[in-house]
């Protein structure tokens, strides 16, 4: 499985940091300090991906940043700030950094970095990691498209954003709250009616039978999966 490093000394921050990362398919290292963290690398020196809070208690993500490049030039960077100031952006990737990400962020926004610089250093170990395939779909990360059996289909970026979660967790019961969260983020306000409008719209999309799914199945009283 591949590894994200969390360096974050807020707990609540990081804990939903990580349940969200998980739910993407990827491996949680945490860590509280700046210290910490460069201790977590040396013991896991298969970590893709690190994120790092700028503000810390005994150094700042500028520095862990720093020495991290000093020893490991191939690892993808993103920087956690709650600042949004243009020069911490700069410093940020002066420093090192691949990306940042300004809190408050969505999970979505965050593990599609993730994605992304996983694909852009070849963290992936399929022979084509910008591309997904379950049964007669093909989901394309990098152009952002779908086939199934060949054909395209046109998808929202929001049903994208859900059929890749499902994809992404074949066969895993996902709660309406679940996919609210990962898709629009947990500070979105509004009903979970949306959720089952943009299912009933994949429906249409790409079973072959609306009335009796056998891709995106109801878990009934919770919610839905990919599977039956």
């Amino acid at each position: 499985m591949k590894k994200v490093l969390i360096l974050e000394d807020e707990v609540n921050i990081r804990s939903f940091v990580v349940i969200n990362i998980k739910r993407a398919g990827y491996d949680a290292i945490e860590a509280g300090t700046g210290k910490e963290a460069l201790e977590r690398l040396r013991e896991n020196p298969d970590i893709g991906v690190a994120i790092l809070d700028i503000m810390l208690p005994d150094m700042d993500g500028f520095e862990v940043c720093r020495n991290i490049r000093a020893s490991n030039k191939q690892i993808g960077i993103i920087m956690l700030t709650a600042r949004t100031q243009e020069m911490d952006k700069i410093t940020g990737l002066m420093t090192g950094a691949d990306d940042y990400v300004t809190k408050p962020f969505s999970p979505a926004e965050l593990t599609a970095r993730i994605d992304a610089l996983y694909r852009r250093i070849g963290g992936d170990n399929a022979a084509d990691p910008d591309l997904l395939q379950n049964g007669p779909f093909v989901m394309n990360f990098h152009n952002r498209t779908l086939e199934k059996n060949g054909e395209r289909i046109r998808l929202t970026q929001v049903e994208f954003a859900i059929l890749k979660l499902f994809l992404q967790n074949p066969g895993r019961a996902l709660s309406r709250e679940d996919i609210l969260n990962a898709v629009w983020g947990p500070d979105y306000d509004s009903d979970l009616k949306i959720v089952d409008v943009n299912i009933r719209r994949l429906r249409i999309k790409i079973e072959d039978d609306t009335a009796n799914p056998a891709f995106i199945t109801t878990v009934w009283g919770y919610g839905y999966k990919w599977g039956a």
